[in-house]
């Protein structure tokens, strides 16, 4: 099965960090200042690397690195 954006469900930010869950319930976390998305919400527990074309990353790009993570 490949995961598409319609797959996450975006429930925030809080102090930061922004979460998206899947429909199966795994919660992936971001924060600006992160160059990794992670799953838990401290960031220490890195699941994958994002991929910046060039500039600051953004929420778009770690909903990329989330699908693309997920369909590894």
């Amino acid at each position: 099965m490949k995961f598409s954006s319609g797959d996450l469900i975006y429930q925030g930010e809080k102090s930061g960090v922004h979460n998206w869950n899947t429909v199966s319930g795994t919660s992936f976390y971001w924060h600006p200042d992160w160059l990794h998305i992670a799953e838990d919400m401290t960031g220490h527990s890195a699941t994958a690397k994002l991929d910046v074309v060039k500039g600051k990353a953004t929420i778009a790009d770690a909903e990329k690195t989330i699908i693309s993570h997920l369909n590894k």
